[in-house]
């Protein structure tokens, strides 16, 4: 089984002065996950993460350039290479799926076109540096339909979903540049609500009613919002019938619920804190610690070798605190129409190295056996 790591913040992380450590050794991370047998890393690209005024939306500013410039470091660490496109100027998950500022007076018609101009541009240019790539993500966490509204899939009153005529036309669209420009790339259709057997059953179906030509269903799995490892995998079991490989493209699990700043009375907090926490039984088994999220982790790749999981990929281990660092600035506040709420980094305690940038005890298990 292949592990991996989504890093795409770790040179803003650099350049804030973000230093990891294993024990009284300052460390380079990506070596040690390497020394691991972590041997993949993810890279999300955006396609524009300015504002028109060229103000930098942060999270990593993962821009094309940003892209070129970490796989090439990762390649030559000896990692393959997932691109993970969101066709957005910024994050894009099952909650906002907002099209780039460029493309936004686009019909379907002519946004069908764009993705396949854009996604081939792109993969040309990776191409030209030099780059392979083993996976690629055709969208991000495209549950609910992707470049909204023309791909938003609509929930009926029955709760099934219609259009995705229009979903699949934009899919197709950018499957067909990558088969042009990287055939050998797997092709990933990646979603999460990774316990719904209903909303995947519905979604790969129409998938493979419409002869969507893809390689790999693509999961992300955090259970305080994606049930138990017994409901997770009896999806991943239900979902072989559509004959696709599979793979865990996001992962995480805190080692905490202490807050990196104290007495913050703006009433933010982290993505996961007490607040949420109190209806989970899975943390009877696996608490929210040093040691669970350790348990947590070997326990969870243990099932995946034995449900036949192809891969597992760290979602931003190396994310850790500090003066600058954030999940969005202002400016991308006002594109993703969310102003006004906290923009501090609220996934430190996923991480698998503390506030410190000490390693955790989670980071050993996270290794191939």
């Amino acid at each position: 089984m292949k592990l991996g790591i989504d890093v795409s913040t770790y040179f803003e992380e650099l350049a804030h002065g973000a230093k990891y450590f294993d024990g009284d050794k300052r460390v380079e991370p990506l070596d040690l996950f390497r020394a691991n047998g972590v041997d993949y890393m993810r890279i999300r690209l955006w396609v524009n993460p300015n504002s028109d005024k060229g103000e930098p939306y942060l999270a990593g500013n993962c821009d094309l350039a940003n892209f070129l410039k970490l796989a090439a470091l990762a390649e030559s660490k000896g990692y393959s290479i997932m691109l993970d496109i969101h066709y957005s100027d910024f994050w894009a998950d099952p909650g906002k799926q907002f099209i780039p500022k460029a493309w936004a007076s686009l019909t379907l018609d002519e946004l069908v076109h764009k993705v396949y101009e854009y996604t081939k541009e792109t993969l040309v240019t990776i191409a030209e540096h030099g780059i392979k790539l083993s996976y690629i993500q055709v969208g991000n966490e495209i549950t609910n339909g992707m470049l909204w509204p023309l791909g938003k899939l609509v929930e009926q009153p029955d709760g099934s979903r219609t259009n995705y005529a229009s979903l699949i036309r934009l899919l197709k669209s950018g499957i067909k540049a990558c088969r042009e420009i990287t055939p050998k790339s797997a092709i990933i259709l990646h979603l999460e609500k990774s316990y719904d057997q209903v909303i995947y059953n519905e979604y790969f179906t129409q998938m493979e009613q419409a002869g969507v030509d893809y390689d790999v269903i693509g999961y992300s799995y955090y259970p305080y919002w994606h049930g138990t490892f017994e409901q997770f995998y009896a999806n991943v079991d239900f979902c072989k019938k559509f004959g696709k490989r599979q793979m865990v493209v996001e992962l995480g699990y805190a080692f905490t619920v202490e807050d990196y700043i104290k007495h913050d009375h703006g009433g933010a907090h982290l993505v996961v804190s007490n607040e949420n926490m109190d209806s989970l039984g899975f943390t009877q088994e696996y608490p929210i610690s040093r040691e669970g999220q350790k348990r947590f982790t070997e326990r969870f790749l243990q099932l995946a070798e034995e449900h036949g999981i192809e891969g597992v990929y760290w979602w931003e281990p190396l994310w850790i605190p500090g003066e600058g660092i954030c999940w969005a600035s202002e400016a991308a506040m006002k594109y993703i129409n969310e102003e006004g709420k906290s923009m501090r980094n609220e996934w430190a305690n996923q991480c698998l190295f503390d506030y410190q940038g000490q390693k955790l005890p989670a980071f050993d298990a996270f290794r191939k056996k």
